[in-house]
């Protein structure tokens, strides 16, 4: 686990945005909970690609007109047991930091692993982000 005040400024980048953090696996359910809502899940990282890469594009992604109805985040690294419960949920894709899913109904309808991150910019991470909002959440 990483220390509190050294991850404390990467959780913030997505809090300050109005995302939503989800510290406990009990967190988790209750967002994915939530009927047929929309709910997009990041799991953030001290990673140089979640910090130029996915944290900006996922900002970015965050001013469409059509986005999540909500927006929240565990920390790998910090919020172990959310992360891990999580990861229990999303067991069909593989255990990736950082990582986006998008779930509808509870449910995972999108997903972008860190292969994906790592070969991107936070322009196209914007993007392609907006692209699975249009498609799940309209």
């Amino acid at each position: 686990m990483y220390p509190e005040y050294f991850i404390a400024p990467m959780r913030e980048e997505l809090t300050r945005h109005g995302v939503e953090e989800a510290r406990t696996p009990e967190d988790v359910d209750r967002l994915l909970t939530s009927g047929e809502e929309s709910v997009l899940v990041v799991v953030n990282s001290v990673c140089g690609c979640a910090a130029g890469k996915a944290r900006p594009g996922i900002v970015q992604s965050l001013q469409s007109e059509v986005k999540p109805d909500k927006v929240a985040t565990v920390f790998a690294g910090g919020d172990v047991e959310a992360v891990a419960h999580l990861r229990q949920i999303l067991s069909d894709y593989p255990p990736s930091s950082p990582s986006v899913a998008l779930f509808k109904g509870g449910k995972p309808v999108y997903f972008m692993p860190r292969s994906s991150i790592e070969g991107s910019d936070a322009l196209t991470i914007s993007e392609n982000l907006k692209q699975a909002f249009r498609e799940h959440c309209a």
